[in-house]
């Protein structure tokens, strides 16, 4: 089928030679949504090889800030990509990324016992943390590190929280465009491991955990919240794309699975 004109703008969320965590998604956006009939032909014209023939697909994500048809994303049908994966991707005729997939980092927030067990190169660490407090919950699910941050500003109004708080954050590991983060929180040297404290990210203390973590995690890692009162985070709040099932996820794809081999 011919090329799509929408790809001469489409937007890839991953640069060119980066490496990213086993959770990271392609993401691809484009200025304005794509009509149901053109989906098909976009997908086909987004070409995923991978060096260990992975299996996947693409699928139209409702991202919180865009219309629906602005986001397309690609994941495997496994549980995250194999560490080591060498991945290109061609934008139809407009450029080629191509990135690698890291060690594996997953890191399991558990908040009915304040802990976040990080698993990673063979190894596990439990950290103790404090959570959302009743009524201003951590989202539970999966999510993926967007980015990351040695300092954040953080104001309570942008989230509809009013003069709740109104400062800088230290260490911040970006997980939701909604505002949930891992970061640094002095309520943590005394909460954390005990009660949750928090207006719905995950604080850690201030004795140098916040900043081991954060310089042990990169883009593309996974957090795993179990334990929250509160629903899983949306496929389109960040990269929630794991929280679907794999039939889930190929229900909004137009061209279907793939292999990348």
């Amino acid at each position: 089928m011919p090329e799509p004109a929408e790809l001469a703008q489409a937007r890839v969320n991953i640069s060119d030679r980066q490496t990213v965590g086993v959770g990271m998604p392609i993401s691809v956006t484009f200025p304005r949504p794509v009509s149901a009939a053109d989906r098909k032909a976009v997908e086909s014209w987004l070409r995923v090889q991978t060096s260990s023939g992975t299996s996947g697909a693409w699928s139209w994500v409702k991202d919180r800030n865009l219309l629906d048809g602005q986001r397309v994303d690609f994941r495997p049908n496994s549980a995250y990509w194999q560490p080591g994966t060498k991945v290109t991707l061609r934008v139809g005729s407009h450029g080629v990324r191509q990135f690698t997939i890291g060690r594996s980092l997953v890191a399991t927030v558990d908040a009915k016992t304040h802990t976040m067990t990080v698993r990673t190169g063979g190894t596990t660490k439990s950290i103790p943390v404090t959570t959302g407090a009743p009524g201003t919950d951590t989202w539970n699910g999966t999510m993926v590190v967007m980015d990351k941050a040695s300092k954040v500003r953080m104001d309570s109004r942008t989230v509809g929280l009013g003069d709740a708080y109104n400062g800088d954050y230290y260490w911040a590991v970006h997980l939701t465009t909604s505002g949930t983060y891992v970061h640094q929180n002095p309520h943590a040297d005394t909460a954390a491991g005990h009660s949750n404290v928090t207006h719905g990210c995950v604080g850690l203390a201030t004795d140098g955990t916040a900043k081991r973590f954060y310089d042990q995690v990169i883009v593309g890692d996974v957090i795993k919240v179990t334990g929250s009162n509160k629903d899983p985070v949306a496929t389109g709040n960040g990269y929630g794309d794991w929280n679907l099932t794999w039939k889930q996820w190929i229900e909004q794809s137009a061209a279907g699975e793939t292999k990348t081999a």
